[in-house]
């Protein structure tokens, strides 16, 4: 469910289709997000999860699988 919506939220940000989306799509190597892509995609998680990911934690975020890991450790 986590992977759907975030899939929702980066075709959003990025403009991309939703299937060329995965767990080891990367965001900037593969999506070609730059640093505010990457905060918009945060924000967008933030708001739509009602969570908040430590400014620490976002730094490693750099796939797909790793905001999944960050939604899933805030919702726990």
């Amino acid at each position: 469910m986590e992977f759907e919506k975030l899939q929702e939220i980066i075709a959003d940000v990025l403009n991309v289709q939703k299937d060329d989306i995965n767990l080891e799509t990367t965001f900037v190597d593969d999506l070609g997000a730059d640093s505010l892509d990457i905060f918009q995609i945060i924000m967008g998680i933030e708001e739509e999860f009602d969570i908040e990911i430590d400014n620490d934690e976002a730094e490693k975020i750099a796939t797909v699988g790793d905001a999944v890991y960050q939604i899933r450790k805030a919702v726990e």
